[in-house]
């Protein structure tokens, strides 16, 4: 399958437009996709795509934006505080990278990714006791 082309850097929106970013993803761009399963991800069901975390921009709506943060808090879960839609996030299993929401990126629909594969989130290295 071919993936949809997506230019460098490339607009992302909530669904009321209150929160523009502007993003660009790392190398392999929509390849990189993935879903968690997670509580909270498998509950919100996005895909997500990766970005540095100088490849993410908020150009506008940086103070509509709410953060969700649980248990060792270490990822950072951003959404539209008026619409609800998430938007991105700071990830936990790498803290220099955004997961960014593919249904967010203007001219993508998540369908046209395929099967997308999963990220065991239940089972997170971060989770389990130190040897």
């Amino acid at each position: 399958m071919t993936l949809p082309e997506i230019t460098r850097p490339h607009r992302a929106t909530c669904h009321c437009g209150a929160v523009e970013l502007e993003v660009s993803l790392v190398e392999g761009g929509l390849s990189t996709a993935r879903r968690c399963d997670c509580s909270y991800c498998r509950r919100r069901g996005a895909i997500a795509v990766s970005a540095p975390l100088d490849g993410l921009r908020v150009i506008r709506g940086a103070d509509k934006l709410s953060l969700y943060q649980w248990g060792t808090k270490t990822a950072k879960h951003y959404f539209c505080s008026v619409c609800g839609i998430y938007t991105h996030h700071q990830r936990r299993s790498n803290p220099n990278e955004y997961g960014v929401n593919a249904a967010s990126l203007d001219g993508l629909n998540p369908r046209d990714l395929g099967d997308v594969k999963w990220s065991d989130g239940v089972n997170h290295p971060s989770d389990r006791p130190a040897r």
